[in-house]
């Protein structure tokens, strides 16, 4: 059984639940805990246990990014040494949320609190996404001279649009969970107390549903971003095939026929 020193890793009901576990840090993000979040969903990748990832943050906030206190890059800064901030996203943020993207099982993220910087990439990254009232979005980097990264610059102007995506970069300014609401940046937000409740009965949802049309809905959602139409319209063509290739479309069919709930496997 593997012990991890910064996060939580639980696996029930078919669902995978990460907790970011620091919370007198606010949840800050070193290589460390980077490294342990990318075992994690390693694990849910290849040992097949769980079909849903639930990502969420301990205590009162879901990330406040970068651990700028406890790293190389903010030390090297003041001593007038060589910075190559990058480094570190090739290293470990990059290869996870690639990870995170990867996976062959949805991914549910709640988010508590401040989620800023990479925190805030690691939280929009999820297919679904419920915050909390209390949950805001933040894009500091600005603020310490630095761009933003962990896949922002793209992701973002995908959910809030251009002008918006821009403005939260350039300005440095909290996005409450509302105003994330309101803009198509998540999907849901809930009571504070309701946030897990919430959102693990959502993951749980998904755990149950047929797992190879959930994963080929959220690549092909993506992929088809950046496609024409008849890209896209081929693309849902070769998923169509895949799909009804599955034995859960086999028990889906079955069941609407039958007028029961379908039990997928998975499969």
């Amino acid at each position: 059984m593997t012990t991890y020193e910064h996060i939580l890793f639980d696996e029930t009901d078919g669902v995978a639940t990460l907790t970011i576990n620091r919370p007198a840090m606010l949840n800050a993000l070193h290589t460390a805990l980077i490294a342990e979040m990318i075992h994690a969903v390693d694990r849910v990748r290849d040992e097949g246990k769980s079909r849903c990832l639930l990502l969420t943050g301990a205590g009162r906030g879901f990330s406040s990014g970068a651990d700028l206190a406890g790293g190389d890059t903010a030390s090297s800064a003041l001593s007038g040494g060589a910075v190559d901030a990058g480094k570190v996203l090739e290293t470990h943020f990059n290869p996870l949320l690639e990870r995170l993207f990867a996976l062959p099982v949805p991914f549910v993220t709640a988010v508590n609190g401040p989620a800023a910087g990479a925190g805030c990439s690691f939280a929009l990254s999820g297919d679904i996404v419920i915050a909390a009232k209390s949950a805001y979005f933040l894009q500091a980097f600005v603020n310490i001279g630095l761009v933003p990264d962990v896949g922002s610059t793209w992701l973002l102007p995908r959910l809030a649009g251009k002008a918006r995506a821009q403005a939260m970069m350039m300005l440095g300014e909290r996005i409450p969970a509302a105003t994330a609401l309101d803009w198509g940046m998540i999907y849901q937000v809930v009571d504070d107390v309701e946030l897990m409740p919430t959102a693990t009965a959502i993951a749980t949802k998904l755990a149950k549903g047929p797992t190879r049309a959930l994963s080929l809905i959220r690549h092909g959602i993506r992929d088809s971003l950046d496609k024409s139409l008849t890209e896209a319209l081929m693309l849902e063509r070769r998923n169509q095939r895949l799909a009804g290739g599955s034995p859960d479309f086999i028990e889906g069919v079955s069941a609407f026929l039958q007028k029961r709930p379908a039990a997928f496997s998975g499969k």
